[in-house]
């Protein structure tokens, strides 16, 4: 039990600087330099580690037309993700979140000032698909009722093709009108390893304790007459 008590809480260290190392990287993400959004040539090597949350910029016209609408809980409320699509200066199309809308400005004619017009361009953070839905509810295609930003799927929906295989969280820059408000990307990562290996060696430390009470009592009984 001390061995894989010991052997649970060096794990927990190894994940500890993980996860420092990677909250790093994503600091040094967020705050860099925007770069242009990966075109289709960098699509095959792109992963959730190394890609998410990079800060790019890319430039084209948004399709108002083919717009999605993604169930979304934000500081502001119960609301909508506006997925946008954006055909892209540079050949292909990208989903944008333009940012969060309430419901009462769920129709795009209730927000007709923000539905921007002509060459756009916009800077944000790379976000990796999500596919298949939300805890407990799964994306309706066919209803065109979405509870994940699922890129391929409102793709699919939309009939677009040449689509990047991420999404763009759109930054804080101010819409015409405040609708959509972008900027609301939420980076947090949940980081216990030091309190998960602090308990483990806890649990190593009571075992030890446990054991020399033990061998101190057979040898008491041992003693006695």
């Amino acid at each position: 039990m001390f061995a894989g008590f010991v052997a649970l809480g060096g794990w927990q260290v190894q994940r500890l600087a993980w996860k420092t190392e990677l909250i790093a990287q994503v600091e040094a993400r967020i705050n860099a330099t925007p770069q242009p959004a990966p075109g289709p040539d960098a699509w095959p090597s792109m992963s959730r580690d190394k890609d998410q949350y990079r800060r790019v910029t890319v430039r084209g016209v948004f399709l108002h037309d083919q717009e999605a609408l993604v169930q979304a809980v934000t500081d502001y409320g119960p609301g909508f993700w506006v997925m946008t699509p954006l055909r892209a200066d540079a050949g292909f199309t990208v989903l944008v979140n333009r940012g969060f809308v309430s419901p009462e400005r769920r129709l795009a004619s209730d927000r007709a000032t923000g539905q921007v017009a002509g060459d756009q361009t916009v800077t944000g953070l790379v976000r990796m698909t999500e596919p298949k839905g939300g805890f407990l509810r799964a994306n309706d295609p066919a209803g065109d009722r979405w509870y994940s930003r699922d890129v391929a799927a409102i793709a699919a929906s939309r009939d677009l093709s040449q689509v990047a295989p991420y999404f763009i969280d759109a930054d804080a820059t101010p819409n015409p009108d405040g609708w959509p408000k972008g900027g609301l990307t939420v980076v947090r990562f949940a980081n216990s390893h030091l309190v998960y290996a602090l308990t483990w060696f806890g649990m190593a430390l009571l075992t030890l304790v446990g054991y020399g009470v033990l061998v101190r009592e057979v040898r008491r009984r041992r003693r006695s007459p």
